[in-house]
């Protein structure tokens, strides 16, 4: 028996965008279950006693994590009577365990629903309701809310870290045949991270999860299998799902989970584990960056940064420190993961960098049309990974004419970088003047006073719009608008200076740690 529900609710094919496999490693056969390729395949090519997933209470290898797989999936199927199709809802902080959970979803042929370990019930309500979720599996420590989800969302719940749980794992069967699954099945419904507003499912197939790993991964990260990536990102994000669990699997690498992964943890973490490979966002990097006196960080060879832009500063920062130059990169929940970045030795500070291998992108005008290189514009993204939301009527705007519309506003260079300037309604315009909210936010990063900021459009009656500016201060520092202000104007163009200031303890941000300038915007 197989539930249809995804295949049900995908978007009309009029309305899907173009899928182009151009790579050799992306012309998968027709039928493909992806943990077979993930996980089974290396131990079948005697890899089993590699390490695989580490976490802060066990390390288990390729073996032990396929062995653990196993066991989970036949308690889903014998258990939970969990069909090929079903949708489990995900819910726990990283670790080998909810990373066990979530292969073995996938494995028995069901659909993963990750979510954030932080949302609280109501927020959990509404991807269990909309996905109409089969099973929840939840780590004990966060059943508050999940029980109280259950009284808005009914549903069985099972709880991973209790003693039940242990016994019905010792008495599950470590064998078990990953189900039939096509290719194209939807094997993830990603929900996106809310920063303007109600989510979005974004439904994902087997193959979508490989392309990830054989177009990105492979050809810009390159990671082998003696590395071990270490980072911050939930599993629930599809940037953590990818960069820190199946990029890792697809090179028979090891990965570091951890459910405290700040900036603080990671300096302690990362010469803890010998971690070589570390996967966050620019916020992060910076916050290490100020903290790292005394940690060794010898062991990294390669930095990942994604989920918001990256300062040129932050990006020489980091270079000055370490030696390793950020691994910039644009992605979406939409796309699964990111389909601009360049390698290591074709880097440019300031730059996203080059399409992926695998993708095309280009930059278009309202209707759609490419515009000359050196012109703002939208960013148009399609390749072998492209949105199918689930029932949802935004699909026409994210999808036109076959091409993914991201919402960001982008210029291409004559080189074929692809340049951030702002989400596309981020784009301000004062006085007749566009002016990118990011590229003040940068030039503001560079003053040594500003540990955060976050720029926007604030309406005025005399120029429409201001820039206006929200700052988090380092210690030791008063307010200072003068100063900032003549110091933008010092550093860009004087017209785009921040003509208001106000000064925050802190910066409202989603669980994945992305600005929520919708909510400044508020007031």
């Amino acid at each position: 028996m197989t539930a249809s529900f995804a295949r049900d609710h995908l978007p009309a094919s009029a309305d899907l965008p173009d899928f182009i496999f151009t790579l050799p490693a992306l012309q998968y056969p027709a039928r493909l279950n992806c943990v077979t390729r993930l996980l089974d395949d290396w131990v079948a090519r005697g890899h089993g006693a590699a390490p695989c997933l580490i976490g802060a209470a066990e390390h288990l290898t390729y073996a032990e994590t396929q062995a653990r797989v196993n066991r989970i999936a036949n308690i889903l199927v014998d258990r939970f009577d969990i069909v090929p199709g079903a949708r489990v809802l995900l819910r726990g902080g990283n670790s080998p365990m909810l990373a066990a959970c979530m292969l073995a979803v996938i494995k028995a042929g069901a659909i993963a629903v990750p979510t954030m370990p932080m949302l609280r019930a109501r927020e959990l309500a509404a991807p269990m309701e909309r996905a109409e979720i089969a099973l929840a599996i939840c780590d004990i420590r966060l059943a508050d809310e999940m029980n109280t989800a259950r009284g808005l969302v009914p549903g069985p719940v099972l709880y991973f870290g209790t003693d039940e749980f242990f016994a019905l794992l010792e008495g599950a069967s470590d064998s078990f045949t990953a189900a039939d699954t096509a290719i194209d099945d939807v094997c993830l419904i990603g929900f996106t991270s809310g920063t303007t507003g109600q989510a979005k499912g974004a439904m994902h197939f087997h193959r979508d999860l490989l392309a990830a790993c054989d177009a990105y991964s492979a050809n810009v990260l390159r990671p082998t299998a003696s590395d071990r990536f270490i980072g911050s990102p939930p599993l629930g994000f599809t940037f953590g799902l990818g960069g820190m669990l199946l990029f890792a699997l697809h090179a028979g690498a090891s990965t570091v989970l951890l459910e405290r992964a700040g900036p603080d943890d990671l300096l302690v973490a990362i010469p803890h584990y010998q971690a070589t490979i570390c996967v966050s966002a620019p916020t992060a990097y910076r916050a290490m960056l100020s903290r790292r006196a005394g940690h060794d960080l010898s062991s990294l060879r390669t930095s990942v940064s994604a989920g918001e832009t990256l300062p040129a500063a932050t990006f020489d920062a980091w270079l000055a420190a370490t030696g390793i130059r950020l691994l910039d990169g644009i992605g979406s929940t939409e796309m699964f993961h990111i389909f601009i970045a360049s390698p290591v030795e074709r880097t440019r500070a300031g730059a996203t960098g080059e399409v992926v291998p695998g993708y095309e992108a280009r930059v278009v005008d309202e209707a759609g049309n490419p515009v000359p290189d050196g012109t703002p514009g939208r960013l148009a993204v399609r390749g072998p990974t492209g949105c199918k939301y689930l029932s949802d009527p935004r699909q026409k705007i994210y999808v036109q004419n076959g091409w993914n519309l991201t919402g960001d506003t982008y210029i291409r260079d004559a080189d074929g970088y692809f340049w951030f300037q702002a989400r596309s309604d981020d784009m301000i315009v004062s006085a007749g003047y566009n002016i990118a909210g990011p590229e003040v936010e940068a030039a503001l990063l560079l003053h040594e006073a500003v540990a955060e900021c976050a720029v926007i459009g604030w309406p005025d009656a005399e120029r429409g719009m201001i820039v206006k500016a929200f700052v988090v201060l380092r210690p030791g520092y008063g307010e200072m608008t003068g100063a900032l202000q003549d110091f933008v104007k010092a550093t860009i163009a004087p017209y785009k200076y921040p003509r208001a200031i106000e000064y925050r303890s802190e910066l409202p941000k989603t669980p994945t740690g992305k600005l929520q300038r919708f909510l400044l915007r508020q007031g």
